[in-house]
């Protein structure tokens, strides 16, 4: 299969995002001023199904209601979160939200909106995407990871549907998406968004100096020694997205996306979006500028019910509050330019979702 050098294409972005994973192993994310957590108890468990892209294994983690009152943030190896593993779930059938990371992130990364909403009445399922984690980010940029994200989510759904102990807690026809960065490109396919790779090409013609286009010239070189221009090697990734399967799902009925990349959507790429998609972004994104991503996109998406950008805001909004340790370590990922609260957008954030996912799933009961 034809790949593309994305160590050098993306080193800045995937340099900083690597720091923060890193930075996030190394802390605990309990601070002061953090946004509030459930109004129910939560519950956690991990999962573990096969990854559909290169056969190994996939691990992540559900959050769902659970039948005890909502207490001090536990211990998840340096995380704290809102919840209590393995706790007994309380029974009824109930929406699903698949939760997709962005590039070099993790199935905790967005633990506070995971047990938020779950203490509202939903189950939450993340995962660590293969290729594109903390860990091993090695597919960035490879159609493994553009056309199998969102296989990769939708074989989250399929283990959890066939699980005995969480299929009679989740309700199929009730299933939704949210996804940060690359997890937001994730959940905009999934409600049926397409990739135009070649749009790369086009974007470094207009923003050479660009982090995504630092190693244009790697690009190039690449395509060379197989003989074509950069469009054709362009083309030739964007030939294999759907060697993995469909990257829609039609079980998915709504997308929260934030920060979404988007570079490789145009009109015709989100036309066959069919499905409510509500759009977040910071007005001050300094990874995925605003006007090639999210607010170029905004009035092509038919079926936008919400959009709320975020004034002066950076693309390390949407992660969740640094600890002090963080902030320390990561600064420039931690530090929000004046008049940012990022623990203020988090409740701001996590109540949209629940709105919008009330509304798109058919509502959860109030807890």
């Amino acid at each position: 299969m034809m790949t593309h050098p994305v160590e050098k294409t993306r080193m800045h972005i995937a340099v900083r995002l690597f720091l923060i994973a890193l930075a996030w192993l190394a802390c605990t994310t309990a601070i002061a001023g953090q946004p509030p957590g459930p109004a129910g108890g939560v519950g956690y468990t991990t999962f573990e199904t096969r990854d559909p892209v290169r056969g190994g294994p996939m691990t992540g983690y559900l959050f769902y209601p659970a039948a005890i009152k909502p207490g001090k943030p536990m211990r998840v190896g340096v995380y704290d979160i809102d919840a209590v593993a393995d706790a007994r779930p309380l029974p009824g059938a109930k929406p699903l939200v698949l939760i997709s990371h962005g590039h070099g992130g993790s199935g905790l990364g967005h633990a506070d909106l995971a047990t938020y909403l779950a203490g509202h009445g939903f189950v939450v399922a993340t995962v660590t995407h293969p290729g594109d984690n903390f860990r091993d980010a090695s597919l960035d940029g490879h159609a493994e990871v553009w056309g199998g994200r969102p296989v990769q989510i939708s074989a989250a759904i399929d283990a959890l549907l066939r699980d005995p102990r969480w299929s009679p807690l989740i309700d199929p026809g009730r299933i939704g998406v949210a996804g940060f960065s690359n997890g937001g490109y994730t959940a905009l396919t999934l409600v049926g968004a397409k990739a135009r790779v070649p749009r790369f090409a086009e974007y470094c013609a207009r923003y050479a100096r660009d982090a995504m286009c630092a190693g244009a010239e790697a690009y190039r070189a690449e395509a060379a020694r197989h003989g074509q221009t950069l469009e054709q090697f362009l083309q030739g990734i964007q030939d294999h997205l759907g060697d993995w399967g469909r990257t829609s799902d039609p079980r998915v009925k709504s997308a929260f996306a934030m920060a979404p990349m988007s570079v490789m959507f145009d009109a015709d790429s989100l036309s066959g979006i069919d499905r409510p998609v509500f759009l977040y972004y910071g007005e001050a994104d300094s990874v995925l500028r605003p006007s090639e991503n999210a607010a170029r996109i905004r009035p092509l998406l038919k079926t936008l019910v919400g959009v709320r950008s975020i004034p002066k805001a950076d693309h390390w909004v949407f992660i969740p509050p640094c600890t002090r340790e963080l902030a320390a370590d990561v600064p420039d990922i931690c530090r929000d330019p004046p008049g940012v609260d990022r623990a203020a957008e988090h409740v701001r954030i996590n109540a949209d979702a629940l709105a919008f996912f009330r509304k798109t799933l058919g509502g959860t009961a109030a807890r």
